[in-house]
Formats: structure tokens, sequence, C-alpha cells
């Protein structure tokens, strides 16, 4: 099962898919909440955990990405990426989800999916 990437900046998804790979994850990447919609409704159980940066190209942003991905399974995990929004998390952000701060380390956003994994029941395969 695919992590789910929505981010619009090439360097931060090569180093994202690449931690992520190294941490044993396999990721699926879109650099739109345009794209990102479509596909959660057309297979949200499909993913594991969904990784999006709040400040998107286009008229959605991460916060309308991952509410919609609630919407459509409530146990999914959600993390967060910002450069300058991240004063909007307590607003905005949903229950059992992560926020980390641009620039990070490759090894948080792994760490970040993993403790998120493990607060919810394994899916059934």
């Amino acid at each position: 099962m695919p992590i789910l990437i929505v981010e619009d900046d090439f360097f931060i998804t090569e180093m994202v898919r690449t931690a992520l790979a190294e941490g044993g994850f396999q990721s699926e990447v879109v650099t739109s909440g345009e794209q990102a919609i479509p596909l959660l409704e057309d297979k949200h159980s499909e993913y594991r955990a969904l990784v999006t940066d709040i400040n998107l190209q286009g008229k959605l942003t991460g916060w309308d990405v991952a509410k919609r991905a609630r919407e459509l399974g409530p146990d999914i995990p959600v993390v967060y990426m910002t450069g300058a929004a991240a004063e909007e998390w307590p607003s905005h952000g949903v229950p059992k989800s992560v926020l980390l701060q641009k620039p990070f380390a490759p090894a948080q956003i792994v760490t970040a999916i993993s403790q998120l994994l493990n607060q919810i029941p394994p899916p059934h395969e």
C-alpha cells in the first residue's frame, strides 16, 4: 500500500520519496490538490498515509486535501509539510496528524509516518 505524497517542489518530493523508500515504504506522487482529490476518491483505501505540503499550486491547499482524505477514510494518517503555515495547524489540521516544518531531515518523515501508522489498527488485506 503506497503513501500518497502531494508536493509541488521537485527537490522536496525526491527527498521525501527517497526517505520513504529507504524506510521500506512505497509512494505515489502528485503535484497538486486537484490531482490528489480524484485519486483519494477513487482509491482512498489503497493508501497507507497522506503526506502533503500545505501551500500547493492551484486552488486547493494541503488542508483541503487532508480534510477530504479524512472524509473518505477517517483513520488515514496525515503528515503536513510547510515552510510558512505552521501557526495554522492547530485550527486547520486534522486529528492524529503531524506537522513537519521545512527544512526537515529525511529521517523525520519516516519517523512521523511510522508513529502515525502505529496509532491505527493494521489494515485487513
